[in-house]
């Protein structure tokens, strides 16, 4: 088997432009899917059970269908149903969107709930509002508790945003697929996606490492 590592630095760019898309759908989806979390956490914890057993059903829905079948019925399937036609960058953040927010919105309800509830209390008898309660009390704990687990979230979020590129969106395992189809250098594109993916990866890791050392609760 002869190899053709030159064929890796030759589309250089291209991998670049793609390890960008995937960077960027990253960032997106978790700046949609956090404070979607934070909604579907406190709809679930209403006391309106109406309003509790929609924000559930969306959660178990969304948390316990397969990403990529997600993916693939936002591309296929939803523009049967509603006529909305969107490009296949818009349909993978919609599916990751959706999926994360269920996911963080379990983490944000593990975090407030785990805030003693004498707090709240403790907080109503100085005369705080509900609302101020939970945004000067709760909601600062709760970040602190869920912080580690987010930080998590974001490295698995970002292996899983390769699954979009299957709607041919321009992330980077598209990217390099497509270079690998037309270059018939399978081993030597395979190989340098996963050097990529890796190179973005390790530093998250060690990043979330020190999250949960710094801001880890334990009690």
């Amino acid at each position: 088997m002869k190899l053709d590592w030159s064929i890796v630095w030759q589309s250089r760019w291209l991998l670049f432009d793609g390890a960008l898309v995937t960077i960027l759908l990253t960032a997106l989806t978790m700046l949609i899917a956090v404070p979607g979390g934070i909604l579907l956490a406190l709809l679930r914890n209403s006391r309106l059970k109406p309003v509790a057993l929609i924000a559930t059903c969306f959660v178990e829905l969304f948390r316990n269908l397969p990403l990529l079948l997600l993916v693939y019925w936002a591309f296929y399937v939803m523009p049967v149903l509603t006529d909305l036609s969107l490009s296949p960058f818009t349909t993978g953040l919609v599916a990751l969107s959706l999926n994360v927010s269920a996911y963080n919105s379990e983490t944000f309800r593990s975090g407030i709930n785990s805030i003693r509830k004498g707090q709240t209390e403790a907080g109503l008898a100085i005369g705080m509002s509900k609302s101020q309660v939970f945004l000067q009390i709760i909601l600062p704990q709760a970040w602190r508790r869920v912080l580690p687990v987010l930080a998590s979230t974001w490295v698995s979020l970002f292996k899983d945003t390769s699954l979009v590129s299957v709607i041919a969106v321009g992330e980077l395992a598209h990217t390099a697929m497509q270079i690998r189809s037309q270059s018939f250098r399978v081993l030597e594109m395979l190989t340098a996606m996963a050097a990529i993916y890796w190179l973005m990866g390790y530093p998250q890791a060690k990043l979330t490492d020190w999250i949960h050392r710094r801001y880890g609760v334990r009690e």
